[in-house]
């Protein structure tokens, strides 16, 4: 039997008042902000280094990323009904089994002794 219990960190996107550390979400709004500014002015930004491999995801999609995650990967209100669509349930019970038609499954025994 498991001994896990959830610790608070686990519920904290349902608490309300609680909101991600006011400086770093400033940094990494900067961050985003000023690594997109650069690629989109500095042409040599939208290439690769052989060292850090391709520049636009080290300045916009790292910081965006680390943003999302510092906001615990919530969506935007308008996106959010969107992604989840309207509930629908289907009306009606349990499924039941069809009875198997008569010629299906097995063959009638009396026909394959009848054959043979």
């Amino acid at each position: 039997m498991p001994t896990w219990s959830p610790t608070p960190a686990v519920f904290a996107p349902y608490l309300p008042g609680q909101r991600p550390d006011p400086a770093l979400d400033r940094l990494l709004r900067c961050w985003l902000v000023a690594g997109l500014l650069a690629v989109l002015l500095v042409p040599a930004l939208r290439g690769s280094s052989a060292w850090l491999g391709w520049w636009p995801m080290w300045l916009v999609a790292m910081p965006a990323a680390a943003w999302w995650a510092l906001h615990r990967f919530a969506l935007p209100a308008g996106l959010r009904a969107v992604v989840r669509g309207p509930r629908r349930r289907r009306g009606g019970g349990q499924a039941r089994r069809r009875a198997m038609p008569r010629g299906a499954g097995r063959p009638d025994p009396r026909i394959a002794r009848r054959a043979a």
